[in-house]
């Protein structure tokens, strides 16, 4: 049975972490958030968020935002590649109710787990 834990494995804790996806990244966007994700030499996918006050005012909608955001990748963790993932949100993430961003997210993930396209 697959375990549906976010264990400290499954984040992204250090600013080289961060700064590595930022690297040449594979992006899937949209108006409301951009999923940036990168391959990593691990044998399972890692999240990492930056929800700027300046896009989410108050502490309540960040925490909100990001803790659907963990869940999400929480229940899909299995199904995702073996890349790092930087979830970036903008202001009218806020905007969208719970449901919503949850079919948002499911949409992104499955953008992000095919191999990318060739520019």
């Amino acid at each position: 049975m697959n375990k549906l834990a976010f264990s400290r494995e499954l984040r992204l804790l250090t600013p080289e972490h961060f700064n590595s996806v930022f690297q040449q990244p594979h992006r899937a966007g949209s108006p409301h958030l951009t999923i940036l994700a990168r391959k990593n030499t691990l044998d399972r996918p890692r999240l990492g968020q930056a929800v700027p006050k300046k896009q989410i005012k108050l502490a309540v909608d960040r925490n909100r935002f990001k803790r659907l955001v963990r869940e999400s990748f929480r229940l899909r963790q299995h199904s995702l590649p073996a890349k790092d993932f930087v979830v970036i949100a903008k202001k009218s993430a806020n905007e969208l109710s719970n449901e919503e961003l949850r079919m948002l997210l499911d949409k992104l993930w499955q953008r992000l787990s095919q191999p990318p396209r060739k520019k």
